[in-house]
């Protein structure tokens, strides 16, 4: 296990499996009344079915923190970086990615 981080007082530990990460290259997003369920996915080319990795599940206000500080990062990151070209919503997200076609 990695040392507590201290942010703003608090004392937040980091496990080494946690540190590593879960990729995702979808999410989708559910609300009711009292929280949010943010299904993480990882699709893989060519595979038709794919994988929630992680779910996490928020409060509203929890919820409205987060979008919040994620257009934060992106901005800071578009200024940096330039921006960040979105997926034409008309062609929806690619099955295979542009790699080949599965015959099995």
């Amino acid at each position: 296990m990695s040392e507590g981080n201290k942010k703003d007082g608090l004392n937040i530990e980091l496990t080494e499996e946690v540190a590593e990460g879960t990729y995702s290259n979808l999410a989708i997003i559910n609300h009711s009344p009292s929280e949010f369920v943010v299904d993480f996915i990882q699709m893989m080319p060519g595979i038709p079915k794919a994988k929630v990795k992680s779910r996490v599940i928020l409060t509203p206000q929890h919820a409205k923190r987060l979008m919040k500080a994620l257009a934060d990062n992106v901005s800071k990151f578009e200024n940096q970086h330039g921006e960040i070209k979105d997926i034409d919503p008309a062609a929806g997200m690619p099955i295979n990615f542009g790699g080949p076609t599965p015959l099995a």
